[in-house]
């Protein structure tokens, strides 16, 4: 490991316990800053108005560290948006976002969208699928971006148990993210969960960095969060334990080829070429190939967007 992420390792990773509440509230209050949380969700009807709820009552009305509570629907065809509504939060469907701008499929897509449908100086992105969950999940992360103007990104850090078995989730990120960035951003490695969904970062970064549209959102922010403001300005907050839908291991691959297109893109910019990934289910035949598109589409920087240029000017 780098000195330089050793060191990193020292002075920007916390734990959630490391900041009580109190002293956040503090800090928010004296700067002026506010906060907006953001569920991305779809087919989430049975997580997530528990998520919004603990969010509401925890952050809302026992303390005012959360102004702005925002479910982002990306096409659920279940009760996402009734169960989340329900709830308290705010529920905007994907497509109303940016309608001159045809929506596509994918997680990063909606994130990007989130930005012109929220206000907060801080943006806290949280899934929409978690179980058990606890609102240290926020005020743990945002809570370094409220006490220290130095810091722009900070990542959630957690336990991941698959099945029973503690600290065998995340195998995207074992196989696939972790070795990337070993090898071409060696800086990043000190990094616990690269790819979790929960995170918070300043508003003025998020707004600076192009959104792979799929699964390679996180890997891809971070990497430009590197570049863009340095090693120094991201940090990553210990929230304990993430409980939550696992997928199957096709749907793992199909994520796993978004990531390394979305980490080949940065390595060297060149053509872009549409790739594919095939995979088989076994048949009446035996096994049929299967063909998946890999997200590689992604949204400019959302300072460049005219509908978000004329809010600020506003």
């Amino acid at each position: 490991m780098l000195e330089e992420v050793e060191r990193w390792l020292s002075t920007r990773s916390w734990s959630a316990a490391d900041r009580p509440l109190h002293q956040i509230l503090a800090a928010k209050q004296r700067t002026g800053q506010t906060v907006s949380v953001v569920l991305p969700a779809l087919n989430e009807e049975e997580t997530v108005g528990d998520i919004a709820a603990v969010i509401r009552h925890d952050l809302m009305r026992q303390v005012p560290l959360v102004d702005e509570l925002v479910v982002v629907d990306s096409g659920s065809t279940d009760r996402t948006s009734e169960v989340a509504a329900a709830a308290g939060a705010t529920v905007v469907h994907r497509d109303a976002i940016l309608p001159r701008l045809p929506a596509v499929p994918g997680k990063g897509e909606v994130l990007w969208r989130a930005l012109l449908a929220t206000s907060g100086d801080v943006v806290c992105f949280v899934d929409a699928d978690l179980r058990d969950f606890s609102s240290e999940f926020v005020s743990g992360i945002v809570g370094p971006l409220l006490t220290d103007p130095d810091v722009d990104l900070v990542k959630g850090m957690y336990d991941r148990p698959l099945g029973g078995a503690g600290g065998q989730g995340g195998r995207v990120t074992e196989l696939m993210a972790r070795p990337l960035l070993n090898m071409h951003w060696p800086q990043l490695a000190g990094f616990v969960q690269p790819l979790g969904g929960e995170y918070a970062a300043r508003r003025s970064l998020l707004e600076q960095l192009p959104f792979p549209v799929g699964y390679g959102v996180e890997l891809g922010m971070l990497v430009d969060a590197l570049h863009l403001v340095g090693l120094d300005a991201l940090a990553q907050v210990d929230v304990g334990v993430r409980k939550h839908r696992h997928q199957d291991g096709q749907a793992l691959g199909r994520m796993a080829a978004a990531i390394y297109r979305t980490a080949q893109l940065r390595l060297a910019r060149g053509h872009l070429v549409r790739p594919s990934l095939t995979q088989f289910e076994r048949g009446e035949d035996g096994f049929e190939p299967r063909t998946y598109s890999v997200d590689t589409e992604e949204r400019p920087p959302m300072v460049e967007i005219a509908e978000y240029q004329a809010r600020r000017a506003a």
